[in-house]
């Protein structure tokens, strides 16, 4: 047994070479890299004058523009059916065209100021709104980050926690083997040894002085042989 166990005693560590950790999954790991490319708008102010005219334009080049085409286009056919009247009725090219362009043309301007006015303020509404969904965007893909920040640090800190546990378990390997070979030597059951001492007889001092039972033997026979 002690044999086997100092042989044991005496076998080097063995380590775990393979991973000591799961790591991020692929689906963490794509998070983590989609995140990270994102370009994320936090510092769009509403008071700069450019921001917002770069958030106002989309509207009014998809809204207003066109309806500023569609009152020039209407006041043009406008124009053309009153010229086809004044030219029926003799009088193209009079001073009543004249006050019939000139009307149109001033109706032309109202309805553009009015549509300008309105659509100016409803872009500049809607630059607001975009502005503010942007850094609202903005801040939850910062706090996303963060979150995912703090997947990433936990996973790194499994990693750190067990290369701790794999150090503690190579360093203390041998003093785990001086612990076993003592336990050992704990269980086995040796019995205790006495030893006594009697003094010697007068029979035993005679025969060590006369050389051993022959020689009694040729003293007390006078040598005569058995």
């Amino acid at each position: 047994m002690l044999g086997k166990g100092q042989a044991l005693a005496n076998t080097g560590y063995q380590a775990y070479t393979g991973p000591l950790t799961a790591g991020p999954s692929q689906l963490q790991q794509q998070a983590f890299s989609g995140l990270a490319g994102l370009t994320i708008p936090t510092n769009v102010s509403m008071t700069d004058p450019n921001a917002v005219s770069q958030y106002m334009n989309p509207y009014i080049m998809q809204v207003l523009q066109p309806q500023i085409d569609e009152a020039r286009r209407q006041s043009q056919i406008e124009n053309l059916q009153n010229r086809v009247k004044l030219s029926q009725a003799g009088a193209y090219g009079g001073s009543r065209q004249a006050i019939m362009e000139s009307e149109n043309q001033r109706n032309l301007l109202q309805n553009l100021a009015g549509i300008t006015g309105k659509g100016y303020a409803t872009a500049y509404d809607k630059a607001l709104e975009a502005i503010g969904a942007d850094r609202a965007y903005g801040l939850s893909g910062l706090q996303k980050q963060a979150d995912l920040g703090a997947v990433q640090r936990d996973i790194e800190q499994q990693g750190v926690e067990a290369d701790i546990r794999q150090f503690e378990a190579e360093r203390d390997d041998p003093f785990k083997k001086v612990q076993f070979q003592q336990s050992l030597l704990q269980n086995l059951p040796l019995a205790t040894q006495s030893y006594s001492y009697s003094q010697p007889s007068a029979l035993s001092q005679a025969m060590e002085k006369s050389g051993g039972i022959l020689d009694l033997y040729d003293r007390l026979f006078g040598g005569a042989k058995p």
